[in-house]
């Protein structure tokens, strides 16, 4: 079995955010994989700052982790009904780059949010955002972690109640890599 490479986005930018810890135990029941979390602490999308300078080298950088894993995993939080600015911004930048690097690129989806719903509402936002891309967008299970600061034991572990979706995600996810 190949090793795989897994970058993962989280739409939090806190170092123990709970769609940090959804990412690494996605990345974890992946199974054989070198994980990487990709930096989305970017400059603000700016056309005029684009038309002076190109992209910025942060966002360079991401573009180029994108292109080189073999599967990428994002997990936002639900802010305000929709995804982070964060995130937004980043994939704005993205899509600035000539090299188009979402494009056929297997992609998993999720989210943990304080509420009831689990960040569905991003979620949904989420996936119109990447549609423009044309990712391949792992089909379900949707990994929707509601009441998230509660969802992770001490060691970053996610619940059972979550662990068997999020284990059917990510064989999607390898199924999709091997197409």
């Amino acid at each position: 079995m190949p090793q795989y490479t897994l970058l993962g986005l989280s739409g939090s930018l806190r170092t123990e955010s709970a769609n940090r810890k959804l990412l690494r135990e996605a990345a974890r029941i992946f199974g054989d994989a070198v994980y990487t979390e990709a930096n989305l602490n970017v400059p603000l999308y700016h056309g005029d700052e684009e038309d002076d300078h190109g992209l910025p080298e942060a966002v360079q950088a991401l573009v180029k982790q994108i292109a080189e894993a073999d599967a990428v995993l994002i997990s936002t939080p639900e802010y305000n009904s929709g995804i982070s600015g964060v995130l937004k911004n980043a994939l704005d930048w993205i899509s600035r780059a000539p090299d188009k690097p979402w494009m056929d690129k297997p992609v998993a989806l999720m989210s943990a949010a304080a509420g009831r719903a689990g960040g569905a509402r991003a979620h949904t936002m989420l996936r119109s955002c990447m549609a423009p891309f044309r990712p391949i967008v792992a089909n379900g299970p949707e990994v929707l972690v509601a009441d998230c600061n509660n969802q992770f034991d001490a060691e970053g572990r996610i619940t059972e109640s979550y662990a068997r979706n999020l284990e059917l995600l990510m064989a999607v996810l390898k199924a999709d890599i091997g197409r």
